[in-house]
């Protein structure tokens, strides 16, 4: 299986009236325990909308994000699925409740991470 970041852009939902609110997040929601019950979802999270801080190696903290970012990422899901087009059909999920594009990228394997995962999964 493959993890695939599912994201949309921060104000990619600026469209949405505010009495609609309840309805995307119902929506929303309704995909979260889709993905739970097939087993494929892992994490996913709105982003509030706040200033970003840089921590630079040295430990020193700027105002961020980079200046050379032109946009930020409103949500993501994370998602583990067998193949592109599966991401791809559970982004299209994801769009329709959320009412704005998404993007899908796959993430670089890491075994010892997938190796830590499994062990803390087996305690709880």
């Amino acid at each position: 299986m493959t993890r695939y970041l599912i994201s949309f852009s921060d104000g990619a939902m600026d469209h949405i009236p505010d009495g609609d609110w309840a309805d995307v997040g119902k929506a929303s929601h309704a995909v979260v325990q889709d993905a739970h019950a097939a087993g494929v979802w892992v994490f996913g999270a709105g982003i509030e909308r706040q200033r970003a801080s840089v921590v630079a190696t040295d430990g020193t903290v700027a105002d961020g994000p980079y200046p050379e970012t032109k946009e930020v990422i409103g949500g993501f899901s994370i998602i583990d699925v067998g193949t592109r087009e599966e991401a791809l059909a559970w982004a299209a999920k994801i769009a329709v409740a959320c009412r704005c594009a998404q993007e899908v990228r796959e993430l670089m394997p890491d075994a010892e991470q997938d190796a830590m995962l499994r062990q803390a999964n087996n305690r709880g």
